[in-house]
C-alpha cells in the first residue's frame, strides 16, 4: 500500500526562517564540524522567526555538520514555546549531485535499526516486503536512523485514525493491521529490506564497518531520467552538436618542456597509440613487496577521525579498529612496516613498472595462471568462439 499520508504529525503550516540554501556550497569546510559531544564551541545557530501555526514568534536553530564518508548538511530545527508547534529537517550543504542513488539495505539485526540515515525530501523509502512506500516529497527531509524512519511513518499512519473511526471508515482496520506489521519491523523477528532512492544524490545510509565493505548494504548509482529532472526543477539542455574530433593517430605532438635533469628548455614528441591487444591466454599475478618510501607512488585515501568512531555515536570495538588501521596505514606510507601490493588480473593485461630493468626485479614476482570457469564467464570468453566459425556462413556476393 502507498503510504502518501505519512507525513509529521502536528498542525499544518511550517515555520517561516532563513533558507540554508543561503549558504553557499564553498563555505569554509570548517563551518561544518563533526558531531561530537566534547567538542563545546559546536553550538547551533539561533534565529528568531515567525510561527504560521499561531503567527507569533518562535525560535530556529541551525546546526552545521558532517557526516562522515558522506558531506556536509545543515540540520534546522524550529520551535515556539507559545503553541507548541515544532519541525525539524535536514538539506544538503552542496549542490544536487550528478548522479541519483539508491541504497538497498538488508536489515537482519536490532543494530542495523540503529544505522544513521540521512533522508532527503526528494528521496523514495520502500520495504518490498510490505508492499509499502512513501512517496518523494510527502515527508521532510531528515537526519535519523533506520527505526526513526519507520517510526515516522507509524506517526503518519496513526494521525488520521481518530477521525476515521469515528467516521466508520472500512479503511481504518486495515490501516489499524498494517500499523501492526510496521511495528513488528521494530523488532526484526524476520530479515526485510529498506530502498532509500533519491534522484539529487544527497540521501545516504551508514556504512558501520567503513572503510571496509558492508555485505548488507548495496549502493547503486544511476542516470536522472528526463522526469526526475523536471521534479527536481533542474531544466535539461539540448545536447549540443559534437565538433568534428580530429584524427591525430597519424600526427606526432610537440610540446615545450623542461629537461629533467638540467631544467634546461626543451621539446617533447608524443605519438598516440591505442592498444590491440586481445585477452591473454592466462591471466597475470603480480606481487609487489614494499620496502621504501619509493615504492609507494599511488595516491592513498588516508582516514581521520570522525565522530561515528570517536564520538559519542560510535560502537565498542569500533574506534580501536579504526585507529589500529590509520596507523598501519601510515606505518607502510613511512616506509616501517614492510607490506605486499598484490594486482591480480584475469584477462593478463595489467603491468606494474620494474624499476630494475632490464634485470629482473627482486621485490616483484609475476605469475601467470589458468583462469577458472566464473572468470572466463566474466570476461565473456566462454561462449566465444574462435575455431570454425565460418562454418555454415552463406557465401557473400
Amino acid at each position: 500500500m502507498a503510504a502518501s499520508g505519512a507525513v509529521e504529525p502536528g498542525p499544518p503550516g511550517a515555520a517561516v526562517a532563513p533558507s540554508p540554501v543561503l549558504v553557499p556550497p564553498s563555505a569554509p569546510s570548517h563551518l561544518f564540524r563533526p558531531i561530537s559531544a566534547e567538542d563545546e564551541e559546536q553550538q547551533p545557530t539561533e534565529i528568531e522567526s515567525l510561527c504560521m501555526n499561531c503567527y507569533r514568534n518562535g525560535m530556529t536553530r541551525l546546526l552545521l555538520t558532517k557526516i562522515p564518508f558522506f558531506r556536509e548538511i545543515i540540520v534546522s530545527s524550529f520551535s515556539c514555546e507559545h503553541c507548541g508547534w515544532n519541525n525539524t529537517e535536514i538539506q544538503s550543504a552542496g549542490r544536487i549531485q550528478d548522479q541519483g542513488v539508491r541504497y538497498t539495505l538488508t536489515v537482519r539485526t536490532l543494530e542495523d535499526m540503529n544505522r544513521e540515515v540521512v533522508k532527503t525530501d526528494s528521496a523514495t523509502t520502500r520495504i518490498p516486503e510490505l508492499d509499502f512506500e512513501i512517496p518523494a516529497f510527502s515527508q521532510k527531509g531528515a537526519l535519523t536512523t533506520v527505526e526513526g524512519l519507520i517510526t515516522r511513518a507509524i506517526s503518519g499512519l496513526e494521525q488520521d485514525q481518530p477521525a476515521r473511526r469515528a467516521n466508520k471508515d472500512a479503511t481504518a482496520e486495515r490501516i489499524d493491521e498494517f500499523i501492526v506489521k510496521l511495528k513488528e519491523l521494530k523488532q526484526v523477528t524476520s530479515p526485510f529490506t529498506l530502498i532509500i532512492d533519491d534522484p539529487s544524490g544527497n540521501s545516504f545510509v551508514e556504512n558501520p564497518h567503513a572503510p571496509q565493505k558492508d555485505d548488507a548494504l548495496v549502493i547503486t548509482y544511476y542516470s536522472r531520467t528526463r522526469q526526475q529532472e523536471e521534479m527536481l526543477g533542474l531544466q535539461a539542455e539540448a545536447p549540443a552538436e559534437k565538433p568534428e574530433e580530429e584524427d591525430l593517430r597519424n600526427e606526432v605532438l610537440q610540446f615545450n618542456t623542461n629537461c629533467p635533469e638540467c631544467n634546461a628548455p626543451a621539446q617533447t614528441n608524443m605519438k598516440l597509440v591505442k592498444s590491440g591487444g586481445a585477452v591473454e591466454a592466462l591471466g597475470t599475478r603480480i606481487t609487489l613487496h614494499i620496502t621504501d618510501p619509493s615504492d609507494m607512488t599511488r595516491d592513498l585515501l588516508k582516514v581521520t577521525k570522525n565522530p561515528f568512531t570517536l564520538g559519542d555515536s560510535s560502537s565498542p570495538g569500533q574506534t580501536e579498529k579504526l585507529q589500529e588501521f590509520r596507523q598501519k596505514m601510515d606505518q607502510i606510507i613511512d616506509g616501517d612496516v614492510r607490506a605486499h601490493l598484490i594486482m591480480d588480473d584475469p584477462a593478463g593485461n595489467s603491468y606494474l613498472q620494474n624499476v630494475y630493468a632490464p634485470e629482473d626485479d627482486p621485490e616483484m614476482t609475476v605469475e601467470r595462471y589458468k583462469r577458472t570457469f566464473d572468470q572466463n564467464e566474466e570476461l565473456g570468453l566462454n561462449d566465444m568462439k574462435t575455431e570454425g566459425y565460418e562454418a555454415g556462413l552463406a557465401p557473400q556476393r
